[in-house]
């Protein structure tokens, strides 16, 4: 036992000196800390030469995992409830439009490329999915966390979540058994909607009580140790309900949000979540063997570009519909469309191998789309938000519908 936390500590101490050197390198280049993360665990890696720097990549796993669900817990306290309903429905059908329309380019790109029809189905959908760690943590490193692009997006990106689990679960019931089952269909979204049902109604009038309670008691320490309980344990809930974790952590800070204190309880967890959100990126560039990269290259970029482009076209033209502004849709289409690949996308691409209807090639070059995504991200959202300056005039009447005779 002693030397398995001897390991756990070497396996630590290494992530973070490695990892704050590649941040420093990355602020003084003026790039941004997430390729400095991401370059941390590239050379600690075990797909680096010559030797691997840490002994356990479940403990960076562990991390990770813990990271996913800080990042989103301190996010939902920036989305408060009645922000949450103003886009709820809207963020809905943009979501579920985008998503169709992602998948289906991306399966006939993957067919054009070569691969069989399992294969394209599964590559398609992890293709469909934006990565919400990595576009939120853009965007609050650029400090835009706070504009309504960025609610838009965000309010998508947790529907996108829980739409693909859904998709995901459909997708592995009937290439197991070959046919749908409209109890495994109805079942997951019925769970899902019962989930945040209980939130809004039930959560909503106890939490922000008990958050103000604890806080009225001036011990910082006892509020820090409620609102992370909260965090996990909203996390626990979602996930024995078969949502992700990501979900149950996000409401969990909206219910927060309500709180008269919420914000002293950003103030004290942001601290906590920065580490953890650290790790996250790390395991992401550690778990990528990069010497697949040069492999699934061009079927990587190619994927990237069409699946992006037409999410972009999507999501832009359907938020028009939904009334936002050009402004507001040109941030939100950007957002979107810059992150390909990620958290869930790798999830899905693992579960098509597990049951054994996707090739293993699959997650390599997911994890080769996620590494290029994810270094081009900070940058395409950069220019993409100066280009929709453009349509800052338009932003005055963002919930008003678009003119039909307007260009």
């Amino acid at each position: 036992m002693a030397i398995e936390i001897v390991n756990v500590l070497q396996d630590f101490a290494i992530i973070m000196i490695v990892a704050a050197i590649m941040t420093i390198i990355s602020y003084k280049l003026k790039q941004p800390l997430i390729l400095g993360y991401i370059a941390a665990g590239i050379i600690i890696g075990p797909h680096t030469p010559p030797f691997n720097l840490i002994s356990n990549t479940d403990i960076l796993n562990l991390f990770a995992e813990i990271g996913i669900i800080l990042l989103l817990f301190t996010v939902g306290m920036e989305f408060p409830i009645q922000k949450l309903k103003n886009i709820g429905k809207r963020a809905t059908i943009i979501t579920v439009v985008e998503q169709i329309g992602t998948l289906i380019a991306g399966y006939f790109v993957a067919q054009a490329l070569g691969f069989s029809f399992y294969n394209s189905l599964f590559i398609s959908v992890a293709m469909s999915v934006s990565s919400t760690v990595i576009i939120m943590k853009i965007l609050e490193e650029l400090k835009i966390l706070r504009e309504e692009g960025s609610y838009l997006t965000l309010g998508i990106l947790i529907i996108e979540d829980i739409v693909i689990l859904s998709i995901f679960a459909i997708l592995q019931s009937t290439s197991i058994s070959g046919t749908v089952s409209l109890t495994e269909i109805l079942i997951p979204i019925g769970l899902t909607v019962a989930f945040i049902a209980a939130v809004l109604i039930i959560g909503s009038k106890t939490i922000p009580r008990l958050v103000d309670f604890v806080a009225r008691t001036n011990q910082r320490d006892v509020l820090v140790v409620t609102i992370l309980g909260l965090a996990f344990g909203f996390a626990y809930i979602s996930n024995i309900m078969g949502i992700s974790v990501a979900v149950g952590a996000f409401f969990a800070g909206v219910l927060i949000a309500e709180s008269k204190s919420h914000s002293v309880t950003s103030i004290l967890a942001t601290p906590i979540r920065d580490m953890f959100v650290a790790l996250f990126f790390v395991s992401v560039g550690a778990l990528m063997d990069i010497n697949l990269i040069p492999v699934f290259i061009i079927p990587s970029l190619v994927l990237i570009a069409i699946t992006s482009g037409a999410k972009f076209i999507i999501v832009f033209l359907c938020s028009r519909y939904q009334g936002f502004s050009k402004y507001i849709a040109f941030q939100t289409g950007v957002n979107l469309s810059s992150s390909r690949g990620g958290e869930m996308s790798l999830i899905v691409a693992k579960g098509g191998i597990d049951i054994g209807v996707a090739g293993h090639f699959i997650l390599p070059i997911v994890g080769t789309i996620t590494i290029i995504s994810t270094f081009l991200s900070p940058y395409l959202i950069k220019l993409g938000w100066k280009l929709a300056d453009k349509f800052k005039d338009d932003a005055s009447k963002p919930n008003s519908k678009p003119d039909s005779n307007s260009n």
